[in-house]
């Protein structure tokens, strides 16, 4: 998935529906990423999935490739 000119691998966890890793694939840091969940275990939308990345970005020093 690529948003912000990022792109991030998306997962869906066996046997934890709803659950998805993030991977930031062009990220600083190799493997670097977050999970994303929604309550109930309900699937997420693309949309869903692309707010959550851009709120990790927002988070993210540029610098460093963490949140600080």
């Amino acid at each position: 998935m690529d948003v912000g000119g990022q792109h991030f691998e998306v997962v869906e966890r066996v046997g934890e529906p709803g659950v998805y890793d993030l991977r930031w694939v062009t990220g600083l840091n190799q493997g670097n990423g977050f999970a994303s969940a929604k309550y109930g275990g309900e699937g997420q939308i693309d949309a869903e999935l692309d707010d959550a990345i851009h709120n990790f970005l927002s988070q993210v020093d540029p610098t460093t490739g963490y949140i600080e």
